[in-house]
C-alpha cells in the first residue's frame, strides 16, 4: 500500500465511524445474504459481533501506517478464525462484502480512488491472514 491509500483508507473510514452500528448490520446481512453457510459460525445474537468487526477495523485502519503494529493482533485473529470453522475461500467473500458496505455507507466519497486504496489493504490483510493461518500455499490461492 502506498502512504496515500493508507490517508484514504483512514479518511474514509473515520466518515464511517459515525454510523459503525448501521455499517456493521449492513455488512453482516449482506454476507449472510451472499454466504449463507457462515452463519452458523456466528453467535444468534449478533449485538456484540458488529461491535467487535467495527472495533477491530478500527485497530487495523489505525495502524495501517505501521502494518508491522497490527500484524501480531491479525495473525492472532486468523488463527482464532481456523477455530470457527474459517476458510481461505471465505476472505474473497468477506472482503468484496466489506467493500459493499463502505461503498454503501460512504455513498459519493466512495471513489475508484477509496476503492482500490480499500482493495489493497484488505489483500494485504487477508493475504497475510491466510498464510498465517493455513501455510503460504493457501495464500497464493
Amino acid at each position: 500500500m502506498t502512504p496515500d491509500q493508507v490517508t484514504l483508507v483512514q479518511e474514509s473510514f473515520a466518515k464511517v465511524a459515525p454510523i459503525s452500528e448501521q455499517a456493521a448490520v449492513l455488512f453482516y446481512d449482506r454476507l449472510f445474504e451472499v454466504a449463507p453457510g457462515v452463519k452458523a459460525m456466528f453467535p444468534a445474537d449478533m449485538a456484540e459481533q458488529r461491535k467487535k468487526l467495527m472495533a477491530t477495523l478500527a485497530v487495523v485502519v489505525n495502524g495501517l501506517g505501521n502494518l508491522s503494529s497490527v500484524l501480531p493482533a491479525a495473525r492472532a485473529l486468523a488463527k482464532r478464525h481456523v477455530g470457527y470453522g474459517a476458510k481461505p475461500e471465505h476472505y474473497p467473500v468477506v472482503g468484496s462484502t466489506l467493500l459493499w458496505t463502505l461503498e454503501k455507507g460512504l455513498g459519493e466519497a466512495w471513489t475508484p480512488e477509496v476503492a482500490a486504496a480499500w482493495t489493497a489493504a484488505y489483500g494485504t490483510l487477508s493475504g497475510y491472514m491466510i498464510s498465517e493461518a493455513y501455510g503460504s500455499a493457501q495464500a497464493a490461492e
